[in-house]
């Protein structure tokens, strides 16, 4: 519950099954797009009510660009999202521990990869593998992991654009979420939890769906 600049009470109950978590989320992002946001669930009876417990009803696995705040653009409050974030949304050993953990302890129904355009580690890849030169430090293992969807996306359409690569990269990385974790795969043959990869728009704040494995309501 979170209390408006009105006194109006805003809350969003916990969904429980993958097609709930779907729709409660899309439905936040409509809000965010109509300029309704509603910010639900951030007042003091909420924090409280979280101090020894979280039941999260959805992970989002994002990109780290500050343009994407995942709570802000999905209309959530606290305790809603369990988020992990890496520059274009890279798996690393890290990364898939922690959505896991979501999966195994606090029964998460949904797992979102959220990607979108002019994303900056993709924009470099691309650059990588025009030019064939990678970049400095760590920066150089965020290209190399990036580097399979740019060239899948150029294999498709050697005329692709970043917004075709980073829509193959959201389906790629969801879709090795998938095939890399026990965990997760076993959790979406139950039913128990549905993966699901979006693409959001700056321009407009929307978030398409571009992949999606489990049962959502669809």
């Amino acid at each position: 519950m979170t209390g408006g600049e009105d006194g109006n009470i805003n809350a969003i109950s916990t969904p429980h099954t993958p097609a709930e978590a779907w729709k409660t989320l899309m439905d936040g992002n409509r809000r965010f797009v109509g300029s309704s946001s509603s910010h639900p669930n951030q007042d003091a009876a909420r924090r409280t009510s979280l101090m020894s417990t979280q039941h999260p009803f959805v992970m989002i696995f994002g990109c780290s660009d500050s343009r994407l705040a995942a709570e802000i653009i999905f209309d959530l409050g606290l305790g809603d999202a369990f988020v992990v974030r890496t520059a274009g949304h890279v798996i690393d050993n890290t990364a898939l521990g922690s959505l896991e953990y979501g999966v195994e302890y606090l029964g998460v129904p949904l797992i979102v990869v959220l990607g979108h355009d002019s994303c900056g580690a993709v924009t470099a890849t691309k650059a990588a593998v025009e030019t064939g030169s990678m970049p400095a430090g760590f920066i150089r293992d965020l290209v190399e992991r990036i580097t399979p969807s740019v060239l899948t996306s150029l294999r498709k359409d050697k005329d692709s654009g970043i917004g075709e690569m980073v829509e193959e990269h959201v389906k790629q990385t969801a879709a090795r979420l998938v095939e890399n974790s026990p965990i997760i795969a076993g959790a979406v043959a139950r039913q128990k939890t549905a993966v699901v990869g979006l693409t959001y728009r700056l321009n407009d704040g929307s978030a398409d769906l571009v992949y999606s494995n489990g049962h959502i309501g669809l």
